[in-house]
């Protein structure tokens, strides 16, 4: 089977799994619209070339050529990343990019996409905690906002606590139906 078709069923099943969540909480337009920059060219080929089917191919191309050319191009579109919410501040030296808080209805889509990810590649050793253990093992790395994080924390521990029936009521009580 060539890597394009494995690149392509992978990032089909893993937008298949964010679309599942995110209508469970009530983000039928973003479960649908969810990563549709994967299947451009510029994102695509370099999934195909560094196609290993356990990891995302952006961090082969990384260590590779130093940098994800397919990463830069999709965070920039996609604000379900946190890395999407960074600016230019006047409150910060010249030049610095801070965070900013993301709007909750991007939070509980990264939520989305986290737990899609550790299902896609874990397959059978995921586990609800998997997606909080690996946002530990990054989180002194972040340049996230510390609300962002603050619940996204929140979210992931609950999940690896409680499950996804508890945590995706709360996550749609909390941060999609939020007036």
């Amino acid at each position: 089977m060539s890597n394009a078709w494995k690149h392509f069923k992978t990032i089909t099943y893993h937008k298949y799994l964010v679309a599942k969540g995110c209508f469970r909480v009530g983000l039928y337009r973003q479960g649908i619209l969810h990563d549709m920059s994967k299947y451009g060219l510029s994102e695509f080929m370099v999934g195909v070339r560094y196609y290993q089917g356990d990891r995302s191919p952006n961090d082969a191309e990384r260590e590779d050529i130093g940098y994800s050319s397919a990463w830069l191009h999709h965070k920039g579109r996609n604000k379900h990343h946190f890395e999407y919410w960074l600016d230019y501040n006047k409150k910060a030296a010249p030049g610095e990019l801070v965070p900013v808080p993301m709007p909750d209805r991007y939070i509980a889509e990264m939520i989305m996409d986290r737990i899609a990810a550790c299902k896609v590649y874990k397959g059978k050793e995921y586990t609800d905690a998997a997606p909080y253990e690996y946002f530990l093992k990054g989180k002194n790395r972040h340049m996230m906002h510390e609300y962002t994080s603050g619940v996204l924390e929140k979210m992931l521990k609950m999940l690896a606590e409680r499950g996804e029936e508890e945590t995706f009521r709360c996550i749609r009580q909390e941060l999609v139906r939020k007036k």
